[in-house]
């Protein structure tokens, strides 16, 4: 289902949100190119990017491939997708992997993943934004201790639902990619004494190392055959009029505009 198919342009930072699209689309093996999105310095804002996500979001993703079935339809313009779920589901359909087949299976993968679209990440991100940007505009309490109690909740829903299972539908999917870099981004939070009672419990942490050897092996797998992704290194370069010119990208890093030490992809 990959084979002939054109690069997938992507554009990203190394945010959770970023990672998970990264993660997906080393995972599924499909062909892309990463162009860097430096959020802090406002490239979201660029006439460029906003062509390709009206929103001034990252992630965002062209398939020059055209939608899903499109071929068959005569449709195969190139095709813009915004919002990481949405993304999520357009490469799983693209590539035919991780998002289980199976009806109940496929029901429960989407429902897990708008879990983590409605709930963890927004409520992950608000306990982060105010818990360092806010500090110098917002010195009352409530604001912290009220996102460290619904992460808290649903760090808890997280954990039931692991209990006694690898994954959220107990196969690695597209859920599982989304939800991953947001929690594994709480460790930073563990030894910090405002946060000293945000702990990962033990099925979300059991989770999180069941994640991790997929995500190591894709990395091992890129560098075992020699390549990585090329695309401008921080430019939107209008895919949608002009193809990029291929050019290495550096690894995606951190940025001090960002509320986690998030780690690179």
């Amino acid at each position: 289902m990959t084979a002939n198919l054109k690069p997938i342009q992507l554009y990203t930072l190394a945010t959770p949100n970023g990672q998970k699209v990264s993660i997906a689309l080393e995972e599924m093996g499909l062909p892309y190119e990463a162009h860097r999105i430096e959020i802090g310095e406002g490239d979201q804002f660029k006439p460029d990017f906003v062509a390709i996500n009206p929103n001034s979001k990252i992630p965002a993703i062209v398939d020059p491939n055209g939608p899903i079935g499109g071929e068959d339809a005569g449709d195969t313009e190139p095709l813009s997708v915004m919002e990481s779920g949405a993304i999520l589901l357009h490469l799983a359909e693209r590539s035919g992997k991780f998002l289980p087949t199976d009806p109940r299976k496929r029901a429960e993968t989407i429902q897990w993943l708008f879990f983590q679209m409605a709930g963890v990440g927004p409520m992950f991100g608000q306990l982060g934004h105010f818990y360092k940007f806010a500090r110098a505009n917002c010195d009352h309490p409530y604001p912290v201790e009220r996102y460290t109690k619904e992460v808290k909740r649903l760090l808890g829903v997280l954990e039931a639902r692991l209990e006694g299972r690898d994954y959220l539908v107990d196969e690695y999917t597209i859920a599982d990619m989304a939800t991953f870099p947001w929690v594994n981004c709480l460790k930073s939070f563990m030894t910090r004494p405002r946060m000293s009672g945000l702990m990962i419990s033990p099925m979300c942490r059991h989770g999180v190392h069941a994640v991790m050897p997929a995500r190591q092996r894709s990395k091992a797998a890129r560098s075992a055959a020699g390549t990585r992704p090329h695309g401008p290194s921080r430019h939107t370069s209008s895919y949608l009029s002009e193809p990029p010119r291929a050019r290495p990208v550096p690894r995606l890093k951190p940025s001090a505009a960002l509320p986690f030490p998030y780690l690179a992809f």
